[in-house]
């Protein structure tokens, strides 16, 4: 399998401009300086073929700090929020507005170098690259308007009992923003578009595995943002976060990762109710097949929902209970489709199975594949488990049973236990009894029974995805999750609300003081 990696010479000359990333430049107060302190190597998952075997391809530095500079970068986001008083939250709604499109203008003259950048870096395929690029600019745009919208509304002033005044949100202060590697532009940006333009500062995080795009963006920040009002701290998360959450100096932390790392994080706060969380954590999004399910439908829609970028999405299907009445049938139209996935590296046309992220992933996944040989399940699709380097090639488990461990982990890979089942009670048990609740999705035709599924999955997921994939989209609708899956919600038409605090400005209605209300309306529009 190691031949799915390409030699150097037959890598596109297209994707080799500007690799290595030569820059090893950071913010300091605001501003692009040179870092004079240690870096990390940055590999790619994508190996090269030699004459010897397998090796990785060094694809760029960035800067490991320490807890001394993270905390340095700590004040100047602080400074730069000045207790409610900064530059950046003195300006208005639609001054905001401007900086921020005129940086989005820079950073779609980018879009190239960081659409590549993505395919180097988490093996994420062209197309998706360039659809992560582009979600991530129009929903930043998206919240110009929802902004502008809470702006408009300051304007109404109520009056009800003798008292008149004016709702309006105002920021929380300073926040700590750690996206995920699988989305590093978008989820970055669902936060950082927010966030700024409701009069926050911000300090991003980047993954450790897809960090060297924002190298393209430092710059425009420091030409078009007041100081310190967009930070990065690079390094070890384990070593420069701890020292930002226990300062107490992060009001917002918007986290997507684990349960486990965030309740630690979220405990160092020395006054943990005054921090405000936006986290995605873990999911086991489940399929449920029932007997009267459009076979074609479910297994087109079951293979794409596991295997899109690899299975490394939290909304990705990753448990699938199947009548056994239908298993055979259905098992047999999966396999088609699987072995129908190109496989390749994420630059050649129509890909779909590429190179792990994580150099450890396939092991992991290998680990899962034999516990559930142990105990009874087989791989059904050809080739299926086979790995080389940081390529899996996805594996299809059948029967699976709850005594799996890939029952129970969340394998982020293209690894897919299909458990049969006899009655509905067998699904819903281990739903109700999951940790996990962000999505599910339910199959079938008859009516009723998908109602009585609905029902109950209302109850213990966000959301009921009905003969369809689990998935985020659109954007406008909440993101979130119950259980252990998420804390608060993110989408556009809730991004303000995130990053704000509801603020009620109030008088006597016979005061007279209605005038420094309405002043302070015209001087914030």
């Amino acid at each position: 399998m190691k031949d799915i990696f390409p030699f150097e010479n037959e890598i596109p000359a297209a994707m080799l401009v500007g690799i290595p990333v030569a820059s090893k430049n950071y913010l300091r107060n605001g501003r692009v300086d040179h870092w004079r302190g240690p870096f990390r190597e940055v590999q790619s998952p994508i190996l090269v073929r030699t004459s010897t075997g397998l090796s990785q391809k060094r694809i760029g530095y960035v800067p490991s700090m320490d807890e001394e500079a993270s905390l340095n970068i700590l004040r100047e986001a602080r400074g730069a929020f000045d207790n409610g008083t900064g530059e950046w939250i003195a300006m208005s709604t639609g001054e905001r507005i401007e900086r921020f499109n005129a940086f989005l203008g820079v950073l779609e003259s980018a879009r190239e170098e960081i659409v590549r950048l993505l395919q180097w870096e988490i093996g994420k395929t062209a197309r998706e690259s360039q659809n992560e690029f582009d979600r991530a600019v129009s929903y930043a745009r998206s919240c110009f308007e929802r902004a502008s919208e809470y702006t408009q509304a300051k304007g109404s002033i109520i009056e009800k009992n003798g008292i008149s005044g004016r709702l309006e949100r105002t920021p929380r202060g300073t926040v700590l923003v750690m996206g995920p590697f699988n989305y590093p532009l978008f989820e970055t940006m669902s936060a950082l578009a927010p966030a700024l333009l409701s009069g926050n500062t911000v300090i991003i995080k980047p993954p450790r595995l897809g960090c060297l795009l924002f190298q393209h963006i430092l710059k425009p920040i420091g030409d078009i943002f007041p100081r310190g009002v967009i930070n990065f701290v690079y390094g070890n998360g384990k070593r420069i976060i701890p020292p930002l959450i226990a300062s107490g100096g992060i009001d917002v932390f918007y986290f997507i990762g684990t349960s486990s790392v965030a309740a630690y994080l979220h405990g160092l706060h020395p006054k943990p109710h005054r921090l405000t969380c936006i986290l995605g954590l873990e999911a086991k999004n489940p399929a449920i097949i029932l007997p009267d399910a459009d076979i074609e439908t479910a297994a087109t829609e079951c293979a794409k929902g596991a295997l899109t970028f690899n299975g490394q999405r939290c909304a990705a299907l990753k448990i699938f209970f199947v009548h056994r009445s239908i298993a055979v049938e259905f098992n047999e139209r999966l396999k088609h489709l699987v072995a129908a996935f190109r496989y390749g590296m994420p630059w050649e046309d129509n890909v779909v199975i590429t190179p792990l992220a994580e150099g450890d992933r396939a092991e992991y996944l290998s680990g899962l594949v034999d516990d559930a040989l142990e105990l009874g399940a087989d791989v059904i699709n050809e080739g299926g488990g086979e790995s080389a380097g940081t390529f899996f090639c996805p594996a299809v488990l059948y029967p699976a049973s709850l005594n799996m461990r890939v029952c129970r982990e969340e394998q982020f890979g293209p690894v897919m236990p299909i458990v049969p089942y006899d009655t509905i009670d067998q699904p819903i048990r281990y739903i109700t009894e999951s940790n996990y609740g962000q999505q599910a999705s339910v199959f079938g035709q008859n009516r009723s029974s998908l109602a009585q599924m609905v029902n109950f999955l209302v109850h213990h997921v966000s959301r009921v995805n009905i003969n369809c994939q689990c998935q985020r989209s659109p954007d406008t609708v909440p993101f979130t999750g119950r259980k252990d899956s998420a804390q608060g919600s993110l989408s556009i038409s809730e991004a303000v609300e995130a990053f704000t605090v509801p603020t009620f400005i109030a008088t006597k209605t016979d005061s007279g003081d209605i005038d420094v209300i309405c002043d302070r309306t015209s001087r914030k529009s």
